[in-house]
């Protein structure tokens, strides 16, 4: 039986474990925590999230990422078996209990036959005995492995800043000024219409707000982290502020398709907040990741109407994020062109998104396992694949989501029948895959 060792307990590890194997080979899979913490995690449970709507849109008509959700159900993805499993009411996206889905996916894999998990850190390569290994250790990869990699591949590496959003007690939320309303009433699985907690604001309280926000006493960066750009998808709330007075209004705290209950009125913004856990009682600050000091957020936020006496159950936070230049380094297998037995998955290749991550962790690990025929370029998978391994240009590669823009075009349809229209050949398409990659195929020798 063939063996392989995948580095990382996230998203993307855990999703390549199970595929690995499902299809048949033995999986070592290495965590390091609780070994050795990292400067987001909270717990060692496999498959943490840092938010409950990690998982975003699911409609998969309209939508890349909710396309790649069902690509991934139907592929025998566990992280999406234990979303569902695990959902929360949230309009159309897909929101999760974090600590329930954490623990499922953690039982799941310790209860497979062919998964040992091992808590250790991998300080630097791993040897090559083992032969064909993962390296899933997504964006707070330990320094001696990050340092062992940049010096074998001789690239210096790209980074980013990522930020969490500060999650809010209910109980302290004041609903004499707040409601409870999904934009346009839309009604997600689970959910009736009413899924986010509203704060409105009118113009003077929202001027003074951004006020705030660009005052406020920010995080200071290392020496070393001042040149690391910022995501765009992920910008903290300070910086969209900061970028012009009507950009929030326009972004996160855009009051379109929302009516304040007080006044029967749209207000002229809107601070949105989102369920956090399975019993009501965490919820989100939607949109308002901030490395604003801890002070500052607890001061500043409480200006909300709404949430003047909030109790925070945590506030937000940054934290660098690495990747490397995979359409330089990988071969369209995610092999590492320097050392072929090494394949990366996850944020490490430069995919953006928990779904995103875990998608690829399931190609690599259906790679590693003998299942090498590449899924069409129409589906989601394909799409994304193409994309990290050489569809980029190397010389300005940046962490992207799966969106439309990166599927072969398709010129028959337009607006949102196109889209419907794409989503519909790439489940056409992955069925004929996974019927030609089935796991009989796999190598098990």
């Amino acid at each position: 039986m063939k063996t392989i060792h995948i580095i990382g307990g996230g998203l993307a590890g855990s999703e390549a474990a199970w595929a690995a194997a499902e299809a048949g080979a033995r999986v070592v899979l290495h965590e390091m925590r609780p070994v050795r913490g990292t400067d987001a995690h909270q717990t060692d449970g496999l498959a943490e999230l840092v938010c409950s709507n990690s998982l975003r849109s699911d409609d998969w008509a309209n939508n890349a990422v909710g396309l790649l959700h069902e690509e991934m159900r139907r592929a025998g993805s566990l992280i999406l078996r234990a979303a569902d499993a695990l959902r929360l009411p949230a309009g159309g996206a897909l929101a999760v209990d974090r600590h329930g889905f954490s623990q499922s996916v953690t039982r799941a894999l310790g209860e497979h036959p062919r998964i040992e998990i091992r808590r250790e850190e991998v300080a630097g390569l791993p040897p090559a005995e083992w032969g064909s290994t993962i390296v899933a250790t997504g964006p707070l990869t330990s320094p001696a492995l990050a340092e062992a990699v940049r010096a074998l591949t001789n690239d210096e590496g790209l980074a980013f800043f990522d930020a969490i959003a500060p999650i809010v007690h209910k109980e302290s939320i004041d609903f004499d000024v707040c409601w409870m309303q999904s934009r346009y009433d839309k009604s997600g699985p689970g959910g009736d219409g009413a899924d986010y907690v509203n704060c409105p604001m009118d113009e003077t309280q929202y001027k003074a707000f951004i006020a705030a926000l660009i005052e406020g006493e920010k995080t200071d960066f290392k020496e070393w982290e001042k040149s690391t750009p910022y995501f765009e998808g992920c910008l903290p709330i300070e910086v969209m502020a900061a970028r012009g007075p009507e950009t929030l209004r326009f972004g996160p705290m855009k009051p379109v398709g929302l009516c304040d209950a007080r006044t029967g009125k749209r207000p002229w913004a809107v601070v949105q907040l989102r369920q956090d856990n399975a019993l009501g009682t965490l919820w989100n600050m939607v949109g308002f990741q901030t490395k604003l000091k801890h002070g500052e957020q607890t001061r500043i936020f409480r200006t909300i109407p709404g949430l003047q006496n909030a109790s925070f159950a945590r506030l937000g936070g940054l934290h660098r994020n690495t990747f490397i230049n995979a359409p330089r380094l990988l071969d369209a297998q995610l092999r590492l062109k320097a050392r072929p037995d090494l394949r990366f998955a996850g944020q490490v290749t430069g995919v953006e998104g928990y779904v995103e991550s875990a998608a690829i962790g399931l190609i690599a690990g259906r790679f590693a396992a003998g299942l090498e025929t590449p899924p069409p370029p129409t589906t989601a998978f394909g799409a994304l694949l193409a994309h990290i391994t050489g569809g980029a240009d190397a010389k300005t590669f940046q962490p992207m989501n799966v969106n439309f823009g990166l599927f072969p075009e398709f010129r028959t349809a337009k607006g949102k029948d196109r889209k419907r229209a794409m989503s519909e050949r790439a489940l056409v398409d992955l069925a004929v895959w996974l019927e030609q990659a089935a796991p009989s195929h796999a190598i098990s020798a």
